[in-house]
């Protein structure tokens, strides 16, 4: 396997590759983009841009006094934060899972612990702050998603497989940036089962009875 892939149509958006340099996005969508980013050589090279950009910011930031136990104080914030924080973006390796995502599964796609949702769905939500939750997906081919719209943003990333809805066919290492405006049924392809990473800051909108009456159940 490649370590990174070449072929991939959708990317990050600006805003995500800025809010991810900057370290403004909730966990659940740095999972995302971290996971894409070890797969996407192009959103890489974004990052380290932006990363740069950064770097050049800073130094022209006149200094200020820091206080005496600042030292300490900033290495107990990090202590108490690096259960939670996303690897930094490294190449894919071999397996589904890239190294991001597998930190948070505690291996790869067989160390999941699915959970059925309905219609052939499985899900794994992952432990994650509480600003957003991503969820693991196993759509089985053929498969539909129950169509529905958004109450803010979902990002979904495609790990293996590939699914098609009303704007675009999304593959392995694509990543599809829904909002309020966009109403969709995903739709697996045929072939491989559809296995997705998905992130969102507010509950979907579904638009048929039994989908929001399990959503209560689900959390989604």
């Amino acid at each position: 396997m490649m370590n990174m892939m070449t072929n991939i149509k959708h990317h990050l958006t600006e805003p995500l590759l800025m809010g991810y340099a900057a370290g403004t996005l909730p966990e659940a969508f740095n999972l995302v983009v971290a996971t894409h980013i070890s797969m996407c050589d192009t959103c890489r090279a974004a990052l380290a841009e932006y990363d740069a950009v950064g770097g050049e910011v800073m130094l022209e930031v006149p200094p200020v006094n820091m206080a005496d136990d600042a030292l300490a104080s900033t290495m107990a914030l990090i202590d108490g934060t690096a259960q939670s924080a996303p690897e930094k973006p490294s190449p894919r390796s071999n397996g589904i899972f890239p190294a991001p995502l597998r930190a948070y599964v505690n291996g790869d796609a067989d160390a999941v612990k699915w959970r059925k949702i309905g219609g052939g769905v499985s899900q794994m939500i992952l432990p994650t702050s509480k600003d957003a939750s991503v969820r693991l997906l196993h759509i089985p081919a053929g498969t539909a998603v129950p169509d529905h719209g958004h109450r803010g943003t979902e990002l979904t990333l495609v790990l293996q497989g590939a699914f098609v809805d009303e704007t675009d066919r999304f593959g392995t290492g694509d990543v599809e940036v829904a909002n309020e405006d966009l109403n969709h049924k995903p739709i697996a392809e045929d072939g491989l089962d559809c296995i997705c990473l998905a992130a969102t800051d507010a509950p979907l909108r579904f638009n048929s009875l039994l989908p929001r009456i399990a959503q209560r159940f689900v959390g989604i």
